[in-house]
């Protein structure tokens, strides 16, 4: 094997992950061929205006690029687009492509992401029936899109509640459904999902929680969604958003580690030592948070990536970074420090049932685990600092609008 700056990197997807740990290894100095192989036919894009200006229409699809296209060959970085990865083998160090070529490495990168979960009711597979996790997905919804016809979003969470948002601004009348009680009810306090509840219909969007779509069937203008609670909905489109499932199997049938996601150690190698594994298809440990998470979201998987970059060109830092997250919604800018998971009490700034701005701090007894903060950036930012410190707020000293949040931690 050639010395580890001279090594093959191939990396297995192209997206976030997989491009920014390509990029990373040349800023690191990595002189060794770097090939970066994508499903798609478009070169890396930025995954989170997909559900928001992208399908609004506001921004074209240069525009929402990671990098320009031809960057990546003035970085001596092969691009291989359209491109799917079929098996691994780790004896002779090569991958099997579904076109049937065979590519050999020295370092294999895992960045394979993640796939819609499919709601498992029949009709789901209609015409006009669609999920939201690329740029073909959101291309054939934006050519659906009709100002005064009925869209219905079956499933409240993020993906959900942003891509409502974005058909309202098109004209679109929109029904949600929510199987739970409350919609965002897995990753939010009640206060903050009737926050956006309030928020969407005030908007215009009809939502309907505890509901669940039971069938989905054609009918003479379009689409029927039969419901749990009795209601039948018709609908130009129907748009589905229920979460997601890491792409695990290549790695799986390889005979690596796998549980809820990839298993990696602190440096996102997993099992095989010459094969990293990041991004949303990453099992990894958080010493913020002492416990195995696998994070969805884009700074984790560029800072993942930076790890990765950081191991491979021999200046190993484990990785340790605070989940963050962020969604845009009409005129909210929600964005999220932390993950609130175990939280016991909530300490609410501003006034979340009136107006559009506020936040809402979660604790486990007397320690800050997150903060979801809405048009509210001094939270945020706060919050963020306090938590990648390893410190807590002081519960008290969070109250009233003048309150000094820098002074609150201890």
């Amino acid at each position: 094997m050639p010395g580890q700056s001279q090594a093959h990197v191939l990396i297995i997807g192209a997206s976030h992950a997989g491009a920014q740990a390509a990029v990373s290894l040349r800023q690191m100095g990595h002189t060794g061929a770097i090939t970066l192989l994508g499903d798609e036919e478009v070169a890396p894009y930025h995954r989170p205006p997909l559900s928001k200006d992208y399908l609004k229409g506001a921004k074209s699809r240069d525009e929402i690029l990671l990098r320009p296209a031809d960057s990546y060959a003035q970085s001596d970085i092969t691009l291989r687009l359209g491109e799917r990865a079929g098996s691994i083998d780790r004896e002779h160090k090569s991958v099997l492509l579904q076109s049937g070529d065979t590519v050999s490495y020295d370092t294999l990168i895992l960045a394979t992401g993640a796939r819609v979960r499919r709601l498992p009711v029949p009709g789901a597979d209609l015409d006009h029936v669609f999920y939201l996790r690329d740029a073909a997905d959101v291309e054939a919804i934006r050519d659906r899109v009709k100002a005064g016809q009925r869209a219905v979003i079956i499933g409240g969470g993020y993906i959900g509640l942003e891509t409502a948002a974005s058909l309202r601004a098109q004209g679109m009348e929109v029904t949600l459904l929510e199987a739970q009680p409350r919609i965002l009810a897995r990753v939010t306090s009640e206060a903050m999902s009737g926050f956006y509840r309030r928020v969407h219909t005030e908007e215009g969007v009809e939502i309907i929680e505890s509901c669940m779509a039971s069938e989905i069937a054609q009918s003479d203008d379009g689409l029927t969604v039969s419901t749990s609670c009795g209601r039948q909905l018709d609908a130009h489109m129907v748009v589905i958003g229920i979460g997601v499932i890491p792409n695990a199997e290549l790695a799986e049938f390889a005979g690596l580690d796998v549980g809820d996601g990839i298993e990696v150690n602190a440096f996102c190698q997993t099992s095989d030592p010459d094969i990293y594994a990041l991004g949303d298809v990453a099992h990894h440990h958080n010493p913020l948070y002492d416990r195995a998470l696998r994070v969805e979201s884009v700074p984790n998987a560029t800072e993942q990536a930076k790890t990765v970059a950081t191991h491979i060109v021999g200046k190993p830092k484990p990785f340790s970074a605070l989940p963050w997250f962020w969604s845009d919604q009409y005129d909210l800018k929600l964005q999220i420090a932390g993950l609130s998971d175990g939280y016991d009490d909530v300490v609410l700034r501003g006034d979340l049932a009136n107006t559009r701005s506020g936040a809402a701090y979660y604790f486990a007894g007397d320690r800050l685990l997150a903060v979801d903060a809405v048009n509210a950036p001094r939270d945020f930012m706060t919050a963020r600092m306090a938590l990648s410190k390893g410190r807590t707020m002081d519960k008290a000293a969070l109250a009233g609008p003048d309150a000094d949040l820098k002074a609150a931690i201890i």
